[in-house]
């Protein structure tokens, strides 16, 4: 009898008390779609064909703004290298480009709340997998958003917005143009050809290694092991900005460590390219171009921050992981008569992206 009693106290404490307010049988009411408010331009055959003007307006502008970008380009050149052509270059670049970008954004915008199907509508949720029927049926939904939105009626709309599309690129695309060398060194047959300039930096035989960027030359003595320095060509220390200092650093820049010589994997003809256990390579990646700037001190691992690209160090820096498409090049060295690093020559393949290579 005691157990009874206690089961009837329990299920008396957990009923809802009346003064709760509790509901437990009624579901909540869909409280259904707002009343739908109808637009001018549905009203005013003359309101829609204003914004139909409006949208496509901004389309031909954003046509302009992109022409604008590729004619700034070629009148505000950078090639003097002084500060006021690259600010008046940047500036009217970007405007041109963001004028692109904003008109063709604002008529998109614009477009759809004016002038594409107002009508509200609920999506049920499905099964994510489709149904014969509604496979047949993605044509008609397609046939249905052109017509909602107007895209084959509106031939001036439709037309404005494709070619925005097409010109927004251009400017991007006549940028890459500033990133090829230029052929402007009278009647040298290699100036402009990538993998010959590529292929030749300032490094050349006797050329000192030294500390990037403050130019201190390097005794082998003082590289540790395990130790890495950023290096550059002496020559490049003194060069100035005007002269070239960041073109020739972009193909010229090392990257040295020292090793254990016995954790080397040499070939033959690689032999006398490092110097008790110092080897230098290439710090730009075969991939795009980046920085190899990681050193992984245990296992002897370049890492490409970009994209991952990873390169052996004591394998002749060859590719283990990653999109690169072959080893970073090698610069042979040695030391001086005063204990200083050299370089035995200049790098034997082209430096950087192998895209370079592709004829």
């Amino acid at each position: 009898m005691a157990h009874d009693d206690d089961s009837q106290a329990l299920d008396r404490a957990y009923q809802p008390s009346p003064g709760l307010g509790v509901a437990v049988s009624d579901p909540v009411q869909n409280p259904g779609l707002p009343p739908h408010r109808v637009r001018m331009t549905d009203k005013d055959p003359k309101a829609e064909k204003r914004a139909e003007r409006t949208v496509y307006t901004l389309f031909y502008l954003s046509l302009a703004g992109s022409i604008w970008a590729v004619a700034a380009y070629m009148l505000f050149p950078i090639e003097d290298g002084s500060l006021l052509a690259i600010r008046y270059n940047n500036l009217f670049i970007g405007l041109g480009i963001a004028l692109a970008l904003l008109a063709i954004g604002i008529g998109a915008i614009h477009w759809s709340k004016a002038l594409m199907s107002d009508k509200e509508h609920v999506e049920l949720r499905h099964p994510t997998r489709g149904t014969d029927a509604t496979r047949e049926g993605a044509i008609e939904v397609f046939e249905a958003a052109n017509e909602e939105s107007g895209f084959g009626r509106r031939s001036m709309i439709r037309n404005s917005l494709i070619a925005a599309l097409v010109a927004s690129i251009v400017p991007g695309v006549t940028l890459f143009r500033g990133l090829a060398p230029h052929n402007n060194s009278g009647g040298n047959p290699h100036a402009g050809d990538p993998v010959y300039l590529l292929k030749h930096t300032m490094w050349e035989e006797g050329q000192r290694l030294v500390r990037d960027p403050d130019g201190t030359p390097i005794r082998a003595a003082d590289v540790t092991l395990g130790s890495a320095f950023h290096v550059i060509p002496e020559d490049l220390a003194s060069l100035s900005h005007h002269d070239g200092y960041l073109e020739e650093k972009a193909k010229a820049i090392v990257l040295m460590m020292r090793l254990r010589p016995e954790q080397l994997i040499e070939t033959e003809d690689r032999k006398d390219w490092s110097y008790d256990g110092i080897v230098a390579y290439s710090k730009v990646c075969t991939h795009v171009g980046c920085p190899v700037a990681l050193y992984e001190q245990q296992t002897h691992h370049l890492l490409c921050p970009c994209h991952q690209s990873q390169f052996d160090v004591t394998d002749r820096a060859k590719v283990i992981f990653g999109p690169a498409a072959r080893p970073l090049p090698q610069l042979p060295i040695t030391v001086d008569d005063e204990g200083y690093l050299i370089a035995r020559s200049d790098f034997t393949e082209p430096v950087g992206p192998s895209f370079w290579e592709r004829h």
